[in-house]
């Protein structure tokens, strides 16, 4: 069976919310399953020594105009955040503390989270507001503010991060299929091409 496509993503980016709309149709399309795989972007920037594009002078003004338009292009909904970035420390910890015992149910908490700060515009920082949107899906709120203080989740996350700074992830959304890795949801057409051809 061939290997998924690795999907890194931060909850505070809105090209990982764009893509997250259309990843798993991409790889249905394509014959692969997609493993999602949140990250804190502040982990990888002590890295890098980035900072995150709404700190950046003239990127920042250039997002919220081409955003709007990128998803205007997709036909996904799109309220920008009041609050933004957000710290989105709740949102991957709740992830993976679904992630072990049930990973679908982990995406569907990944794609609702997304859609409550991208779609609808909530600020999705607090563990509260996450737990608001986990309850949407029938998660115990209770069970869920439990784990997200569990060390092992924790660990889960920080694992992640690393993971996804030793394979080279610096941005969000970045892809790797077949160790090929793509950086951008504007490289997700380029991504299928891959997969449709097995490289070139």
């Amino acid at each position: 069976m061939a290997a998924p496509i690795e999907f890194y993503f931060d909850f505070a980016s809105p090209y990982g919310y764009l893509a997250a709309t259309q990843i798993d149709a991409l790889g249905a399309r394509a014959g692969r399953t997609v493993d999602w795989k949140p990250i804190l972007l502040g982990a990888v920037f002590k890295v890098t020594g980035q900072r995150p594009l709404m700190e950046r002078p003239l990127a920042g003004d250039y997002l919220l105009h081409d955003v709007p338009r990128f998803a205007r292009l997709l036909g996904v909904k799109l309220t920008i955040p009041e609050r933004m970035p957000i710290a989105a420390l709740a949102a991957c910890r709740a992830f993976w503390w679904l992630q072990p015992d049930r990973p679908e149910l982990a995406r569907l908490l990944a794609q609702a989270v997304y859609r409550a700060h991208w779609g609808e515009g909530r600020d999705l920082g607090p563990a509260e507001a996450v737990a608001e949107v986990a309850a949407d899906l029938g998660i115990d709120p209770a069970a869920l503010a439990e784990g997200l203080q569990d060390p092992t989740v924790k660990e889960r996350l920080r694992a992640a991060n690393e993971e996804a700074v030793a394979k080279g992830v610096f941005g969000s959304p970045f892809f790797i299929a077949d160790g090929e890795p793509f950086w951008g949801a504007d490289r997700m057409g380029q991504l299928e091409r891959w997969l449709e051809t097995g490289g070139w």
